[in-house]
């Protein structure tokens, strides 16, 4: 599951809501929630706000920790 999708629905925020807030199409917070289109850090600094989350939990880590 995309993670802005998963922290949407977490917050009871909708991609509508969300696409208001951002000023953004609802079209564009579509292809951001069904990974078609990755946002650009700066957008993903407003989602993280708007949602009161950390940006790192919208981010995958990209090295995996080796034990």
């Amino acid at each position: 599951m995309n993670r802005i999708k998963e922290a949407l629905n977490v917050k009871g925020i909708t991609q509508t809501e969300l696409a208001n807030r951002l000023g953004k199409t609802f079209n564009m917070v579509n292809l951001y929630a069904t990974n078609k289109v990755q946002p650009p850090l700066p957008v993903l600094y407003q989602i993280a706000d708007i949602l009161n989350i950390d940006i790192r939990e919208l981010l995958i880590p990209n090295k995996i920790k080796q034990i």
